[in-house]
């Protein structure tokens, strides 16, 4: 139990038996007649800690081998995975992409990607950082960012736990057009959950950091205390009747907003026909002060990667240009159904960042002046085909610029369409704790529906 498992000592060494497996695995799927075949094969290592009222509830070591597969007999297409590394299954996971592969229809659109699009430079993105810490210190820590939480407050009344993860991955993959990639990343979090309680009743939050390396965590107790504000300002929350308003969404949910945004404009729905932004390449959707741009290579992003799923290079561009849809995100297979070439984002994006105004958080509540702020989302109530947009929240009631009360159990509603052209500001309060990199967003009005 004092073994410090994520320090990956023998990455490299790992690596290559990775690699060389990968090449092996390629050649017997061109021995077996495939035209076209695509190799990954991955380690992940982990620890988790869980502790609850101080006590350690739960200690989880992780280690799990992967190897996906994709053969194309001219363009048929056959995928098979594996969880087990062991030759027999590697052999019978070769054997079932390939059977796939012949028993199904050809598709003109079927294969790897592009050539001269593939990655060939991979520059230190500053990713791996293993966290050597035994699970003794992990439940220590976790303790300590618990205590800090139920002792900040005396409404603080439970705790459903904290929590530190510690991740480190080794994955290599290759393609039969000359791709080829070795990779090392790690992942790391701290969070924790509690409750607080008055005569009003009982509520409940969270709060969690994740970094790629442990010394960029703030201090522990510092999250705890997070929490513990975050769980105590719900109490006292009031129902509201049925009224427009402005709405601020806060940067923890207007992420979603801009996720919302994503998946309109990526392949799979617009070659489907399947999404409201179809046909909108240089037409406006937001304000014109609005530039939404993808970062791929930023130095221990949360989404930092030198290539696409395919082995596509990824690069610095735009998504929104003064308010404008700039460029869809597309993969081989939706770029040839809509007749363009990949933009590097098979398996999503990497690192987009939503430029803000100067105001902060309680800037925008000023110039929000009367209206809801919104800090939590619920259920899926959203349609890429129309926009149409409702969804459970809860969050704060706001007069004059100032919070007056918590709100729950509230519905807001209206059209994805009419809220990206109707946001008034962006605020400078960014998150980076995701790929989405954004301030909270103010929308003119929306409909607000009380239960």
């Amino acid at each position: 139990m004092n073994q410090a498992i994520t320090n990956r000592d023998d990455s490299l060494a790992e690596l290559d038996r990775l690699a060389e497996l990968t090449e092996d695995v390629l050649r017997r799927c061109r021995a077996r007649g495939a035209s076209e075949v695509d190799v990954g094969v991955g380690v992940d290592v982990g620890l988790d800690v869980n502790v609850r009222l101080g006590e350690v509830e739960s200690i989880e070591h992780t280690r799990d081998r992967g190897l996906s597969l994709t053969v194309y007999f001219g363009k048929c297409k056959g995928s098979a995975s594996t969880a087990d590394l062991h030759p027999d299954s590697i052999e019978k996971t070769i054997e079932h992409a390939c059977a796939i592969a012949r028993f199904t229809e050809e598709d003109p659109c079927n294969g790897l990607a592009d050539a001269d699009l593939l990655a060939h430079d991979f520059p230190d993105l500053d990713l791996w950082h293993p966290w050597d810490i035994t699970a003794e210190e992990a439940a220590d820590l976790a303790q300590r960012c618990e205590e800090a939480g139920r002792n900040h407050d005396s409404r603080i009344s439970n705790s459903e736990g904290a929590t530190v993860q510690i991740g480190s991955s080794l994955a290599v993959g290759a393609t039969s057009n000359g791709f080829f990639s070795r990779e090392r990343d790690t992942r790391h979090m701290i969070s924790a959950a509690l409750l607080a309680e008055d005569g009003s009743g009982m509520q409940r939050d969270y709060w969690y950091e994740s970094v790629r390396s442990a010394s960029d965590f703030p201090d522990v107790e510092s999250i705890g205390r997070k929490a513990a504000e975050r769980t105590v300002a719900r109490l006292g929350a009031r129902k509201l009747g049925t009224t427009q308003c402005p709405v601020l969404f806060t940067p923890q949910v207007a992420r979603s907003l801009i996720g919302h945004y994503l998946a309109a404009v990526s392949g799979g729905a617009l070659y489907r026909r399947a999404s409201f932004l179809v046909d909108h390449i240089g037409k406006p959707v937001f304000p014109e002060f609005v530039q939404i741009v993808e970062r791929p290579h930023i130095r221990r992003g949360q989404a930092s990667a030198s290539f696409d799923a395919e082995g596509v290079a990824t690069r610095d561009s735009d998504l929104v240009t003064d308010g404008r849809v700039a460029r869809y995100l597309l993969g081989s297979y939706a770029a040839r159904k809509l007749g363009m070439r990949s933009t590097g984002n098979a398996g999503g994006v990497h690192n987009v960042i939503v430029t803000h105004g100067e105001e902060d958080f309680h800037g925008l509540l000023k110039q929000m002046g009367t209206g809801l702020v919104v800090t939590e989302l619920m259920g899926q109530g959203v349609s890429l085909l129309t926009g149409d947009y409702s969804r459970g929240a809860s969050g704060f009631w706001v007069e004059n610029g100032e919070i007056v009360h918590p709100v729950e159990e509230i519905t807001i509603a209206s059209n994805l369409r009419e809220m990206f052209a109707n946001i008034v500001a962006i605020g400078s309060d960014v998150d980076p704790r995701s790929h989405i990199l954004t301030g909270s967003i103010l929308l003119d009005r929306l409909t607000v529906a009380g239960s």
